[in-house]
């Protein structure tokens, strides 16, 4: 006798919200969507000052 399949728990909205941004995340960059990592770190380390810069674009 083979078993039943596990019941998966149902996500909450929060979760499955989640869960959609990381499968988008991941298509981006397997499409070659990507921001270089020095850009977003000169980008996030100017948040808060005088001379905050506009957002990264993907390259």
């Amino acid at each position: 006798m083979t078993e039943p399949a596990p019941i998966e728990p149902q996500d909450d909205p929060e979760t499955t919200a989640k869960r959609a941004a990381i499968r988008e995340g991941i298509a981006a960059a397997d499409a070659g969507r990507l921001i270089p990592h020095e850009e977003m770190r000169r980008w996030l380390l100017s948040w808060g000052t005088e001379n905050e810069l506009p957002p990264p674009e993907c390259k």
